[in-house]
C-alpha cells in the first residue's frame, strides 16, 4: 500500500503554568482556550503532550502515532536513532512570558538518561514579541562560581549575580543544556528544542512549586559567563531574499527565510530529514503533488523526509523558520 505523504499541520497542546497570559491570543491571534495559556505546543510527540494532525487523511493522529505508522518515511535517515526508540526527536512551541520563569536549567542526555529516562534538552529561542525593556536571564555574571553559587541556591539570592540580556523581535537566543535561564515578562519566542520535557528549577520566585537543587548543581555549566544573543550567519542575500543560519548543533538546525512577495523557494525532501516550515510573519504557501498548504504567522507545517519536491511561495512579504536534523 502506498503511504501518503503531504505537509502535516497540527493542533496544539495548551499548557496553564503559572507564569503565562493571554498573548498569543491578543498579540498572535491564537484561538485559545479559557484562562492562563503559557505555552503552546505546536508540534509535540511527548508523554506530557501530543498535538493531532489537523489535515489531510492522517487527521486525527496524534504525532507519535504518526511516528509509528510512517517510520523513515516521516523522520527520516537522520533520525534513526531516535525511531529506534520510538521517539520524534524535536518539540516545537510557542511560550507567553507574562512573568518572570522559574530560574532553571536542563541537564545534557548523558545525565537526562540516567536520572530521568529520557534525553537533555538543549533549545533555542527566537523572540517573536518583546515589551520596551524586557530581559531574561542566560549566563552567570562574572565572578559567579559553583561553591558561591551553592550557598545562594534555592534562596531569593538565586537571582543575584546572573546575566541579564535585555532582548527584541528578531533576537536569537541559544541554550545548551547546562545554562542557566529564565524568560522575563512581556516576552513570546517561538522555542526549538530537543523532544524532552526535563526542567530543574533553581528559584521560582517564592511560588509553591518543588525545587531541584542537587540536580541543578550537578549539570550547571559555571563557564558560561555573560552570553549574549546569536548573531545570525547570513547564506543568501539577494534581490530581496534573505537566508541566515539562526543555530546549528548536534540536534537541529534553524534558518530564518525573509522573502518578498511572490518569491518561490524550492525544497526537497531527499529522505534525510524532515523539515518543519513556519510562517512569522506575513503569509505563505506551501506546494506538493498534495493540496496547497497556506500558512500565516504564527503557523508551523512538518514536512515528511520523504515528501519529495516542495516549493514555498511568499503570498505576501513573509518571514519564516526553517528547522531539520543534520
Amino acid at each position: 500500500m502506498e503511504t501518503t505523504l503531504y505537509p502535516l499541520t497540527f493542533n496544539p497542546v495548551f499548557k496553564d503554568y503559572p507564569w503565562g497570559g493571554r498573548n498569543l491570543e491578543t498579540i498572535l491571534g491564537r484561538r485559545l482556550p479559557d484562562g492562563i495559556v503559557a505555552e503552546s505546543w505546536d508540534i509535540a510527540a511527548h508523554p506530557n503532550g501530543s498535538s493531532t494532525v489537523a489535515n489531510g487523511p492522517y487527521q486525527g493522529k496524534t504525532l507519535p502515532e504518526l511516528v509509528a505508522i510512517l517510520g523513515l518515511e516521516l523522520v527520516g535517515e537522520h533520525s534513526a536513532p531516535a525511531l529506534a526508540l520510538g521517539r520524534f526527536p524535536l518539540l516545537i512551541k510557542l511560550l507567553d512570558s507574562n512573568r518572570w520563569l522559574s530560574i532553571q536549567v536542563h541537564p545534557n542526555d548523558q545525565y537526562g538518561m540516567a536520572h530521568e529516562g529520557e534525553w537533555g534538552k538543549t533549545e533555542m529561542w527566537v523572540v517573536l514579541h518583546a515589551e520596551p525593556g524586557a530581559e531574561l536571564i542566560y549566563g552567570f555574571a562574572r565572578g559567579m562560581t559553583k561553591e558561591k553559587f551553592a550557598q545562594e541556591i534555592g534562596s531569593d539570592r538565586s537571582a543575584e549575580g546572573l546575566h541579564r540580556v535585555k532582548v527584541k523581535p528578531g533576537d536569537v537566543i541559544f541554550v545548551p543544556a547546562g545554562a542557566i535561564h529564565a524568560l522575563g515578562p512581556g516576552i513570546i519566542v517561538a522555542e526549538i528544542q530537543q523532544n524532552s520535557d526535563t526542567t530543574y528549577r533553581i528559584y521560582d520566585w517564592e511560588r509553591p512549586r518543588p525545587l531541584h537543587l542537587q540536580q541543578s548543581l550537578d549539570v550547571l555549566d559555571f563557564a558560561l559567563i555573560e552570553p549574549g544573543p546569536t548573531p545570525p550567519k547570513q547564506l543568501i542575500d539577494e534581490d530581496g531574499f534573505r537566508v541566515e543560519c539562526l543555530a546549528a548543533c548536534t540536534y537541529f538546525e534553524t534558518e530564518r527565510l525573509t522573502m518578498p512577495a511572490g518569491y518561490e523557494f524550492y525544497g526537497l525532501c531527499d529522505g534525510s530529514t524532515f523539515e518543519i516550515w513556519a510562517v512569522i510573519r506575513g503569509k505563505a504557501t506551501i506546494y506538493t503533488d498534495s493540496e496547497p498548504l497556506r500558512l500565516c504567522a504564527v503557523q508551523w507545517a512538518l514536512l515528511p523526509a520523504e515528501l519529495g519536491e516542495f516549493q514555498v511561495q511568499a503570498d505576501e512579504d513573509a518571514v519564516l523558520l526553517r528547522v531539520f536534523v543534520p
